[in-house]
């Protein structure tokens, strides 16, 4: 939630986009809810943005952590049309250290992009 960097996927966006400058972007956004998601410059990757969304961590499904999942990937496919994106990459949000079981993160995120795609023209990919 405080845009720091972090371990797994989180980390290695960090360290390749170029430390320094995300945390330093991140420092000026502060903080993002869980299910939220917000927006700053890719730096060093290829990527023009970073668009930055905070997955729930498992406690078990019965805290509401479908409905979050699904605002991860809701709000970014959001902010992504906003800024007139034609692609976006998402890795399985959740998935890693929040404990997310991989077939129900698998559905979740299968289940929101067809919804948006269903809509709005965009390539989106689900990396795993």
């Amino acid at each position: 939630n405080r845009l720091t960097q972090g371990g797994g996927v989180c980390g290695a966006i960090f360290a390749a986009a170029g430390e320094s400058e995300l945390a330093k972007a991140c420092a000026r956004i502060g903080y993002c809810e869980t299910g939220s998601a917000v927006v700053t410059g890719g730096f060093r990757l290829p990527a023009k943005h970073i668009i930055h969304t905070v997955g729930p961590v498992w406690q078990g499904g019965s805290q509401g952590e479908q409905a979050l999942l699904t605002a991860c990937y809701q709000n970014s496919l959001a902010l992504a049309k906003s800024l007139k994106l034609q692609s976006i990459a998402f890795p399985l949000i959740s998935s890693g250290i929040y404990g997310y079981p991989t077939e129900q993160a698998f559905s979740v995120a299968v289940s929101a992009i067809g919804a948006f795609l269903a809509e709005h023209e965009m390539n989106v990919l689900l990396v795993m």
